[in-house]
């Protein structure tokens, strides 16, 4: 644990499972003060514990997310920094995804993004420090898992991270990333039903992370320690770009 690490501020969305919650927990065995966002308030209420806090919310409405990042400016009176770990998933192929899934996609993973990165960017001063969930299927356009509408998606919010790095860069904020590859969490496990199937995508890609391993670089990028990363992508992918 870094001492420079006690009594920071964080909020993290998809804080209720996967890799949000596994952020979220790091962050607090740190010494961190952790707001958990997410619609499944039970989940963020176990992901919060005794000490933090859960927040509900649907990162594609503005209302709820406006809401929310003022019900944690009220709690702790700012941030230091914001983990945007909700999304979702998506395996219809391509010539079936209809415009509903397509925007669905980018509801949750663009505009949630987008929205909670505003939000919590208000309840920040200098020094303060975001880190975007993106994917490896930013680079390879799906074909483990995911499909294109998701890699689209996910691309999107790369891109998206350059923009507010230079935004935010000015008033002393940094946005970074991270992509992680296949990872076993609830998320990738709700399409991933067919064990069989399951066992053709872990071949594929050699080797199954766990969403500790993400956090791990979660928390990195958002500790002082990262202070001289800013407009950055992390991949931790378990070597699948190298295959």
């Amino acid at each position: 644990m870094s001492g420079q690490d006690m009594g920071r501020r964080v909020a993290v969305t998809g804080a209720a499972s996967g890799i949000g919650a596994a952020a979220a927990g790091l962050l607090a065995s740190r010494g961190w003060r952790v707001a958990c966002l997410d619609r499944d308030l039970d989940g963020a209420r176990r992901s919060a514990g005794d000490q933090g806090l859960a927040v509900p919310v649907d990162v594609a409405d503005e209302g709820q997310v406006v809401k929310a990042f003022a019900q944690v400016q009220e709690r702790f009176g700012g941030l230091d920094a914001l983990v945007t770990a909700a999304g979702v998933i998506e395996t219809v192929p391509f010539l079936e995804t209809t415009p509903e899934q397509f925007r669905r996609l980018f509801d949750i993973n663009v505009i949630g993004s987008f929205l909670c990165v505003r939000e919590g960017a208000r309840a920040m001063q200098a020094g303060a420090r975001v880190c975007m969930l993106a994917s490896i299927s930013s680079y390879t356009g799906g074909g483990y898992v995911a499909t294109g509408a998701y890699a689209t998606s996910k691309g999107a919010v790369l891109t998206m991270m350059k923009a507010f790095a230079r935004a935010l860069g000015e008033r002393g904020i940094a946005v970074n990333a991270v992509a992680p590859g296949f990872i076993d969490t609830p998320f990738v496990a709700s399409a991933m039903g067919d064990p069989v199937r399951r066992k053709q995508v872990e071949a594929a890609v050699g080797k199954v992370g766990q969403p500790g391993q993400i956090a791990e670089a979660i928390a990195w990028l958002v500790s002082p320690e990262a202070a001289f990363v800013h407009g950055e992508t992390l991949i931790a992918d378990g070597g699948i770009l190298m295959r």
